[in-house]
């Protein structure tokens, strides 16, 4: 079954501003270090700030979005804030700013995220959702992609001037709002919820649906932050300079497989997915825990992308499939909310096990974890993640 055009055009919007966002992300830490002066503990605060706030907007931005049977205003907002605080990164000239330009960013990701993925819902065939999730987030991760390798060539262009840099991150955040506007379509009549964001418009989700999001919450405590798979690598002696290529090396792994993984999902095999990446994140968890080469760690991260291309985009086509119509948006802003919650958890046990017991224990902890996952999985009935 064909993937409708408007998910390839949230795609296309999704691509181009990861590109954007990941350019910034990339050189953030050493923007407000090196060039502002800021303390580790200012850049922890900026990052926690941000995602934090992130995840609550998902919830409200969600349902409201059901409640005016309206999807497309709302993903507009929510790219066009990101869009417009781009500018103020390579104009900041103190660590509060750069604070009110991330504020600004992770409210607008807030924002667009749940009534985003709703709207891929509201087009899409239920026979084509894993496709169209999988296809989705391939072209965001291409996004995530060639951030940091732009970042990388325009620092080598620009003679390593951050601030010049980060003024190029405007162009791709312009384009994603020009074709969110202009190629994106919503359906004439989308299902709007009567149920105002209250606990009786949670239990209306039904027990499926919860069961999916618990999943989702249990699967994402046995991962925790991708920052800690930059730690390691330089752990093992990776240069500075090269740092970004962790990431570029997961996400093509990540691309590689998501869209994949959505076919397959479509085809009935979604609980061999879910067992298959957990299987891989366990793999990939004691590899990092042992390895002393590069070239194996770097086999583990490729492993870890695919462990992220079998599971992402699966658990957005359980909940499309699972909420009532007219919740698709509380129902992914929920869904969002409690992964938020539980990674940064996650993140929390990975790094006081790090500062503990040294890189080893927080990679043989998420192997741990992810191993009650996956025996968690094979305890409960099919029901959630049945097509």
């Amino acid at each position: 079954m064909r993937v409708p055009p408007t998910v390839w055009a949230l795609g296309a919007v999704s691509l181009l501003m990861d590109l954007s966002s990941e350019l910034v992300h990339s050189l953030l830490p050493v923007f407000m270090v090196t060039v502002l002066g800021a303390s580790m503990l200012a850049v922890g605060m900026v990052e926690g700030i941000a995602e934090a706030t992130a995840s609550i907007v998902k919830l409200f931005s969600g349902a409201l979005s059901d409640r005016l049977g309206r999807r497309k205003p709302i993903v507009v907002l929510g790219y066009g804030l990101a869009a417009i605080s781009k500018p103020l990164f390579p104009l900041a000239g103190s660590v509060p700013l750069v604070l009110a330009a991330r504020f600004m960013d992770r409210i607008g990701k807030g924002i667009r995220g749940a009534p985003r993925d709703a709207l891929i819902a509201d087009v899409t065939p239920a026979g084509a959702r894993g496709a169209a999730y999988g296809l989705r987030q391939a072209l965001d991760t291409i996004g995530a992609v060639l951030g940091p390798l732009a970042a990388i060539g325009l620092m080598v262009v620009l003679a390593n001037d951050v601030r010049s840099v980060l003024w190029w991150a405007i162009v791709p955040a312009i384009l994603s709002v020009i074709v969110l506007v202009v190629w994106v379509k919503e359906p004439q009549t989308a299902a709007r919820s009567l149920e105002r964001l209250s606990l009786r418009s949670f239990g209306a989700l039904g027990r499926r649906c919860w069961a999916v999001i618990a999943l989702g919450a249990m699967l994402t405590l046995a991962r925790f932050s991708e920052a800690f798979l930059v730690l390691r690598a330089q752990d093992l002696g990776l240069a500075l300079a090269l740092v970004p290529i962790v990431l570029v090396a997961m996400n093509l792994a990540y691309t590689a497989i998501a869209y994949p993984a959505g076919i397959a999902a479509d085809r009935g095999h979604r609980r061999a997915l879910l067992f298959g990446g957990l299987s891989t994140l366990i793999v990939s968890d004691l590899l990092i825990a042992q390895v002393s080469s590069l070239g194996v760690f770097f086999a583990a991260i490729l492993l870890w992308g695919v462990h992220m291309g079998l599971t992402q985009g699966l658990l957005s086509t359980l909940v499309a499939d699972t909420a009532p119509a007219g919740l698709r948006g509380t129902a992914f802003g929920v869904f969002h909310l409690v992964s938020g919650v539980a990674l940064l958890g996650a993140s929390v046990i990975a790094g006081a096990l790090w500062q503990g017991f040294g890189a080893a224990a927080t990679f043989y902890a998420g192997a741990a974890f992810t191993a009650l996952a996956l025996v968690g999985l094979l305890l409960v009935r099919a029901e959630a993640t049945a097509k």
